[in-house]
C-alpha cells in the first residue's frame, strides 16, 4: 500500500507539471570542441539588455540540450559556464515573439593549457573526466581495431581480461553494463563480444554511479557510446578483417579460423533518423591447459596431473535496427529491434593420470590412466524490441517514457566421457548434460525532470520483470554399449521470478566553481526459485534504499577535486542460482544455491585531475565495503571429484587508487600509462561454518600505449596490459599479460584505413597470455595453467563515408545475454 501511494504521488506531480507559459523559446545543446561530447549540468544565464525584464537561467540536461522559456521581444546577452572550460557569451536578438529560437550547437573550449597541449601535439588527450565518469575514445586504440567490445575495453585502466575471458573492474568481476545509456543486465563477455569495436565512439566508466543509474554493478557501470552519422543524408561505415593462420604449435584437434565484418548504415532527413547494422564474426582461439589435482580421503591420497587440448570455437551475428521521428519541436518517439544468435564450443580434450597412495605405509595401491575429451556447446539466440517517447512540456520540463521486451533461448550441452587411453573406443564412463532455459523479460521506466534553481530535479520509476523456465537433464552411463540412464537428483525443471520496482529522485546543478549531484534511490526485489521436485521455493523479498553524491569542484590552473559516494547491490544470475549439478569436466561438478544473497557495496571515492602543456593526468583513490561477497568454491566430492558451488564467503573491504597520464614529449609521439592497484581482504566462513575464510593481498595492473604518428597517413601503436597475481578465498590466481602491436595505413583521405595487427605477442618462451588458477583446503589441492595462443596476425580494412561521430541508440539484449 505504501509503495503503491508513492507511486500515485510521483504521477501525479509529473502531470501537475503541464502548466502553459508565454514567450519565446530558446534552446541549444553544448558540446566539448574537441571531443562533441555534450556537456551535462553546465549553466547558462540570460540578461535582457534593454526591458526591466528579470533574468533568466538554467542547466543542461545529461545530453547537453537547455530550453529557456518567456523570452520577451528584446536583446540578450547569453553566458554559458562549464567547469574546466572557457566561458563563453552569445548575443541574440528575440525579433517575434512568436518564434522559437534555436541556438543549434554551442561549442566550449577546454582551458587554455589543455587545449594549446592538444593543439601543439595534434593529439586528443586519452581520458576526460566529468562530475560522475570518465570518458575514453575508442577512436584512439589502434589495437583493437576489427575486434570487439572487449577488445576496446582491455586498454582502460582499472579494466582486466583474464586468460578465461572473465572481465573485471577494479578487481570486481560485478559491474554494470549500458550501450547507449540503457542497462544490460547480460552476461558480460557475451554482450562485449557482440559490439564490433568499430562501431563504438566513447567508453564511459561510471565508478560511482548516482540515484538515476540501476543500483546493480559493484564496481559501477560501463557505458558503451556507439557511432552515427551527424549530417543529413547517408553514412556509411564498414569493417573488414582476416586472420592469418596460426603460428604457434598447440596440438588442437582443427586449426583456429578468425574472419568477419560489420557495417553500420545511418540516414537523417528532417525528422527522421534511422540506423541500421549487421555483424558477422568468427573468432577461434586455440590452446592448452596444464593441470594437477589431489584429494585426502580416508588416509588415501590421489592424484590425478591432466595435459591437452583447451580451444574455443566461437561463431556471432547481430542485426539491429533503430529508428526516431521528430513529431513536432515538443515530442519525439523512437523504436528499435535486435536481433542476435551466437554459439560457442568449448573443447578439453584432455589425458590424465590418476595414481592412489595409502599414506600410512607409502605405497602406491593403484595406476590408471585415461583420457577425457570434453565438450561443451553455448547457444543462445536474442530478439529484443524497445519503444521510447519523450515530451517536452512548455515551461521546459520534460517527461520519458520506455518500455522493452526480450525473448531469448538460451541451450546448451556438456558431453564428459572417460575413455581407455589406450583404446578410444572403450568408455569407462560417460555423462551428458543438457539445458534449456527459455527467458522473457519486461522493463519499463518513466523518467521527469525539471529546473529548479541552480539546478534540475530528476523523478523517475523504472520496473523490471524475467522468468525462466528451465529443463535441465543429466544423463550417465558406464560402459560402451550401456544406455544412458538419468540421474533424478541431478535433474529437474526449474522456474526463477524476478521483478524489481524502483523510485528515485535526484537534483544536480552547478554553484559557481562547484559541480554536484545527490540523490536517493528505492528498491524493491522480489526473486523466486522453484522445481518440479516439490520442495518448498526459495523466496528471497527485499526493500532497501540506495544513496549517492558527487561533487566536483575546480580548484584553479586546469585543476580539479572529485569526490563521490554510491550504494551498489550484485544480483546473482540463473546460473548462480541452481542448485542442479553439471559435470564441467571430468574432475568438476558445477552448481548454484538457490538461497544465495546478493551482494550490497558501499563505494567511496576521491579524485584529482591536472592538465599541463604537454601533460594530463588523473588520479583516483576508493574504497569498497562489501557484504555478502560470492565466490566460487571447492569442496571435495569424492576422490576424483571436486564439487564446485557458488556460494556467500563474508564481507570483503577492498581499498586502491587509479592513475592515469598521457604525456606528449614531440608533436608526434603520445605515451598514455595507466595502472590500478588495490589491497583485497575477504573474511567470513564456507559451508555452514565449517570452514574459515581469512584472505588478503596487494593487486596491481597496467594498461600503456605508446602511438606514433611516422607520416600523416601512416601510424604505428603499441599495448600493453598486465594483471599481477591475486588472491582469492580458497587460493590465488596467477599474472597475466598480453602485448599487442598494430601499424596503420589511410587512404583517400582517411575514408579508407587498412591495419595490421599482431595480437598477444611473444617472443621465445615468453609466458604471454596464459594464467595459472590454484585453489585448495584441508583434503584437496587444484591447480591448472591455461595456455591460450599468442602470436595472432589479423588484416582489418576500413571504409568510412560521411564519418560517423554522433552516438546511435541501438537496441541491445538486456537479460537473455546475461544468463547466456
Amino acid at each position: 500500500m505504501k509503495f503503491r501511494f508513492l507511486l500515485a504521488l510521483f504521477f501525479s506531480f509529473i502531470f501537475s507539471e503541464i502548466v502553459a507559459q508565454n514567450g519565446v523559446i530558446m534552446k541549444g545543446k553544448l558540446l566539448d570542441s574537441l571531443t562533441s561530447e555534450p556537456l551535462a549540468f553546465a549553466s547558462i544565464s540570460v540578461d535582457a539588455k534593454n526591458s526591466a525584464a528579470s533574468n533568466k537561467g538554467t542547466i543542461s540536461d545529461d545530453k547537453g540540450t537547455f530550453e529557456i522559456v518567456g523570452l520577451k521581444k528584446d536583446k540578450y546577452l547569453i553566458k554559458v559556464e562549464y567547469v574546466g572550460y572557457k566561458t563563453k557569451y552569445i548575443e541574440v536578438e528575440v525579433l517575434n515573439q512568436t518564434t522559437r529560437l534555436d541556438l543549434g550547437a554551442i561549442s566550449l573550449s577546454p582551458l587554455s593549457q589543455l587545449l594549446e597541449a592538444i593543439t601543439v601535439n595534434g593529439l586528443k588527450p586519452d581520458v576526460i573526466a566529468t562530475i560522475e565518469k570518465q570518458v575514453y575514445k575508442a577512436e584512439q586504440f589502434e589495437v583493437a581495431k576489427g575486434g570487439t567490445a572487449t577488445d576496446v575495453l582491455r586498454n582502460i585502466p582499472s579494466v582486466v581480461v583474464n586468460a578465461e575471458g572473465e572481465i573485471m573492474v577494479r578487481g570486481s568481476k560485478g559491474f554494470l553494463v549500458m550501450v547507449n545509456g540503457k542497462p544490460s543486465q547480460v552476461d558480460v563477455a557475451t554482450l562485449l563480444s557482440q559490439i564490433p569495436a568499430n562501431s563504438i565512439d566513447k567508453i564511459e566508466m561510471i565508478t560511482a554511479p548516482s540515484a538515476k543509474y540501476d543500483a546493480d554493478g559493484k564496481a559501477g557501470i560501463i557505458n558503451i557510446v556507439t557511432k552515427r552519422g551527424i549530417n543529413d543524408g547517408f553514412s556509411i561505415t564498414s569493417n573488414l578483417q582476416y586472420g592469418l593462420p596460426r603460428i604457434d604449435t598447440y596440438y588442437n584437434e582443427s586449426e583456429p579460423k578468425r574472419y568477419g565484418a560489420d557495417a553500420i548504415i545511418n540516414y537523417r532527413k528532417g525528422n527522421w533518423d534511422a540506423s541500421f547494422s549487421v555483424n558477422y564474426l568468427k573468432n577461434d582461439i586455440a590452446g592448452r591447459r596444464i593441470g594437477d589435482v589431489n584429494t585426502t580421503i580416508n588416509n588415501i591420497f590421489t592424484s590425478f596431473p591432466s595435459e591437452g587440448e583447451r580451444s574455443y570455437k566461437r561463431e556471432n551475428y547481430g542485426v539491429r535496427f533503430a529508428s526516431s521521428y521528430k513529431i513536432n519541436k515538443n515530442n519525439e518517439l523512437s523504436a528499435g529491434i535486435y536481433l542476435g544468435e551466437r554459439t560457442q564450443y568449448r573443447t578439453a580434450n584432455i589425458y590424465y593420470r590418476n595414481t592412489k597412495t595409502d599414506l600410512l605405509n607409502k605405497k602406491i595401491v593403484g595406476v590408471s590412466d585415461y583420457y577425457n575429451p570434453n565438450l561443451v556447446l553455448k547457444s543462445g539466440d536474442f530478439k529484443v524490441f524497445n519503444l521510447d517517447y519523450s515530451h517536452t512540456f512548455k515551461n521546459t520540463s520534460t517527461l520519458s517514457l520506455s518500455g522493452l521486451y526480450e525473448k531469448a533461448n538460451l541451450d546448451g550441452y556438456t558431453k564428459n566421457r572417460n575413455l581407455n587411453s589406450k583404446d578410444f573406443r572403450d568408455t569407462l564412463q560417460y555423462t551428458f548434460n543438457t539445458g534449456n532455459n527459455p527467458l522473457n523479460a519486461v522493463r519499463l521506466k518513466a523518467d521527469y525532470e525539471k529546473t529548479i534553481g541552480i539546478g534540475k530535479l530528476a523523478l523517475g520509476y523504472q520496473y523490471r520483470t524475467q522468468s525462466q523456465e528451465g529443463s535441465f537433464t543429466y544423463q550417465e552411463k558406464s560402459g560402451s554399449f550401456e544406455p544412458f540412464v538419468i540421474n533424478p537428483a541431478f535433474s529437474a525443471d526449474i522456474s526463477v521470478l524476478n521483478r524489481i520496482h524502483a523510485l528515485y529522485s535526484q537534483y544536480a546543478g552547478k554553484y559557481k566553481k562547484m559541480e554536484f549531484s545527490a540523490g536517493l534511490r528505492y528498491e524493491n526485489a522480489f526473486r523466486e526459485f522453484s522445481d518440479n521436485k516439490g520442495s518448498e521455493p526459495a523466496i528471497l523479498k527485499l526493500s532497501n534504499l540506495f544513496p549517492s553524491a558527487n561533487l566536483l569542484y575546480d580548484l584553479g590552473k586546469d585543476s580539479r577535486l572529485k569526490v563521490a559516494y554510491s550504494r551498489r547491490v550484485q544480483r546473482s544470475t540463473n546460473n548462480e542460482l541452481n542448485p542442479y549439478p553439471e559435470r564441467e569436466h571430468s574432475e568438476t561438478l558445477e552448481q548454484g544455491d538457490p538461497n544465495i544473497r546478493p551482494e550490497f557495496i558501499g563505494i567511496y571515492e576521491a579524485g584529482l585531475t591536472k592538465d599541463l602543456k604537454k601533460t594530463s593526468l588523473y588520479l583516483n583513490v576508493y574504497t569498497q565495503q562489501i557484504t555478502n561477497i560470492v565466490n566460487r568454491v571447492n569442496s571435495v566430492r569424492n576422490d576424483s571429484i571436486l564439487n564446485r558451488i557458488y556460494t556467500n564467503a563474508g564481507k570483503a573491504r577492498l581499498v586502491g587508487s587509479e592513475f592515469g597520464i598521457t604525456y606528449s614529449p614531440i608533436k608526434k609521439l603520445k605515451v598514455f600509462f595507466g595502472g590500478n592497484v588495490y589491497n583485497l581482504k575477504i573474511k567470513g566462513t564456507l559451508f555452514d561454518k565449517s570452514i574459515a575464510v581469512d584472505s588478503r593481498g596487494w593487486v596491481y595492473s597496467v594498461n600503456s600505449n605508446i602511438s606514433y604518428q611516422v607520416l600523416p597517413t601512416l601510424s604505428t601503436q603499441f599495448n600493453i596490459s598486465y594483471l599481477s597475481a591475486r588472491n582469492t578465498a580458497q587460493g590465488s590466481d596467477s599474472r597475466f599479460y598480453q602485448p599487442n602491436f598494430s601499424v596503420k595505413k589511410s587512404f583517400k583521405d582517411n575514408k579508407i584505413n587498412l591495419t595490421l595487427q599482431w595480437q598477444n605477442a611473444a617472443f621465445g618462451k615468453m609466458p604471454v597470455n596464459q594464467q595459472r588458477i590454484t585453489t585448495f583446503g584441508t583434503n584437496f589441492y587444484t591447480t591448472t595453467n591455461y595456455i591460450q595462443e599468442t602470436n595472432i596476425v589479423m588484416v582489418n580494412l576500413s571504409f568510412n563515408l560521411n564519418q560517423s561521430t554522433k552516438k546511435v541508440k541501438l537496441p541491445n539484449s538486456e537479460f537473455g545475454e546475461r544468463e547466456y
